[in-house]
């Protein structure tokens, strides 16, 4: 189990949600985003962590947007955790990102495709935050050890490993559920990317998806077991400036998650 401030993950606890737009756009959305999330969540009695990416240092295309800026995104992550009094997550893409990073956030997020890189790992976990690390679209899930340990080896053991699909084929990426049950062999919480799962990479100028399997991943996620659901939440994901195309629109959230809860409750045997 690991524990961001007072939110239990893990240990047969029920899910957490971490979610939240793809990137830090501006403040209002940010927040906005945020404050309803949070109002949901609350009235369903779900822990809640805030994620959002404060840089995108691996888009499709070199005309894509990146951010707004490094410390103002970072301290929108910042004052969001201060307003709401709620953890944070987000990326990180190089040792000196997640010293800064660590100075605002909760959890340090590895993107899939920095899942191998050792330093960034060792860095991540000498900051002590907890680290989320998303298995790469080309790596098997027994694999996640080695990533594991490379955070382990700096005595900090609070890990999470996130799964967020498999590439196959060309320009699609395929689900198998049976990684859940192996990651969290290793002996860690696993988190479900319901999202970033539905992306259909490499089919164009920006990435493709197809959001309309969202619900139906995360819930077929939920009933294999999970720790935690990430989602990436946009009020208007056809304006949003990353991942368009795999976001799930704010509108729908609150009915995806009753629909998790109570899977989830049946799974772990609480009462709702």
């Amino acid at each position: 189990m690991v524990e961001a401030g007072k939110i239990k993950i893990g240990g047969n606890n029920p899910f957490v949600l971490i979610a939240g737009p793809c990137v830090v756009e501006n403040r209002d959305i940010a927040f906005r985003t945020a404050e309803e999330i949070k109002k949901i969540t609350g009235s369903l009695g779900i822990p809640y962590i805030y994620k959002s990416s404060y840089k995108k240092a691996n888009r499709t295309s070199v005309n894509s947007f990146i951010g707004l800026g490094d410390e103002e995104a970072l301290n929108i992550l910042a004052d969001i955790k201060e307003a709401f009094g709620m953890p944070v997550l987000t990326d990180v893409h190089t040792d000196i990102e997640c010293i800064e990073a660590a100075k605002r956030v909760d959890i340090l997020q590895i993107p899939a495709f920095l899942c191998r890189q050792t330093e960034l790992l060792q860095a991540a976990g000498r900051t002590g935050k907890i680290v989320n690390i998303k298995k790469g679209q080309f790596l098997a899930p027994a694999d996640m050890k080695h990533a594991a340990e490379k955070v382990k080896a700096t005595g900090n053991d609070k890990i999470l490993f996130t799964e967020r699909g498999t590439t196959f084929g060309y320009n699609n990426l395929v689900v198998d559920m049976r990684s859940l049950v192996i990651m969290r062999k290793l002996g860690y919480p696993v988190v479900m990317d319901a999202t970033h799962s539905v992306q259909m990479p490499g089919t164009g100028d920006v990435t493709g998806g197809t959001p309309e399997f969202i619900p139906y991943l995360a819930k077929a996620a939920a009933a294999v077991g999970i720790d935690a659901l990430f989602l990436e939440v946009h009020p208007d994901p056809s304006k949003a400036m990353s991942d368009a195309a795999s976001q799930l629109p704010l509108s729908g959230l609150e009915r995806l998650l009753v629909e998790i809860k109570k899977i989830d409750g049946l799974v772990k045997n609480y009462d709702l």
